[in-house]
């Protein structure tokens, strides 16, 4: 009978009110998917599904338990990630979530250029440096453990970073979408015994990162200048200007399936001709 309401029952006000919901979810869920209150809504989900089992089956203690958690539940977590709760009011006041959708792609085409200008005057000098671009997978525990700084991606900026004896210099630089977000970030090293004993603490930093997590890192020899590339756990090196400004349109562009394959094919090519 449940079911059967529910499938030949509902009118418009009813549709509307599920896909209301159903928005305001899966807002929610965007904008604590980098928090640690993310994983508090996964547990309550479980916690819910698992009330109603017990009550469908009849599980009267277990259905109270269930009840009791959820209904103190909901004080306690507002108490205990206040932080991140009101962090997540504060980007839907201030339309965070629709200002990105509004990045023109001639901003992306700058960030490209700038980054690219940076990269390729560190090497020239053969400063140091490692930039990592953080995908999906969140990065906020690796974002603690730097300095921040918050600021619009310039070349002038990363170059100030990574300029050697400042007090920014060691460490990674993290970027988030548009921002350069934090900077001196502490990396978790790479275990693996595929990589080159010539290959230092910054490439084996960065594909530490890439193994944890989606994200993307670049890296500057200190000592050779040559540029190289984190990612999905595999190292690629010896990027010139051309195969660098491919892997940056990719991160960068609208969609990225249209560049992905060239900027694969192009690694490829170079991985064969600089195989270690």
């Amino acid at each position: 009978m449940f079911l059967w309401n529910i499938i030949h029952r509902p009118n418009l006000i009813d549709v509307l009110d599920i896909l209301i919901i159903a928005f305001l979810l899966y807002r929610l869920v965007v904008l604590t998917k980098q928090t640690r209150a993310n994983q508090v809504l996964k547990g309550l989900a479980i916690l819910l599904v698992l009330s109603y089992l017990s009550e469908l089956i009849g599980f009267t203690s277990l259905s109270w338990l269930m009840r009791t958690v959820l209904n103190n539940g909901a004080l306690l977590i507002v108490i205990l990630y206040q932080p991140e709760l009101r962090r997540a009011l504060e980007q839907v006041g201030s339309g965070a979530g629709i200002e990105r959708t509004l990045i023109h792609v001639s901003d992306n085409e700058r960030i490209v250029n700038e980054i690219t200008q940076c990269c390729l005057r560190l090497s020239k000098r053969r400063v140091g440096a490692l930039i990592v671009f953080e995908q999906k997978t969140g990065l906020r525990e690796i974002e603690q453990t730097g300095i921040a700084i918050d600021a619009v991606i310039t070349s002038a900026l990363l170059e100030n970073i990574f300029e050697p004896n400042t007090p920014l210099h060691d460490g990674a630089v993290m970027i988030r979408d548009q921002r350069v977000v934090t900077a001196a970030c502490v990396l978790t090293l790479s275990e693996s015994s595929a990589l080159s004993k010539d290959l230092g603490t910054r490439h084996r930093a960065a594909l530490g990162v890439s193994e944890s997590s989606d994200a993307v890192a670049l890296i500057i020899s200190e000592e050779t200048g040559i540029i190289s590339m984190a990612r999905g756990g595999r190292m690629t090196r010896h990027l010139d200007a051309e195969s660098l400004r491919g892997l940056l349109s990719e991160l960068y562009a609208e969609h990225p399936s249209k560049v992905r394959g060239f900027v694969d094919n192009m690694l490829k090519k170079r991985r064969s001709s600089h195989a270690e």
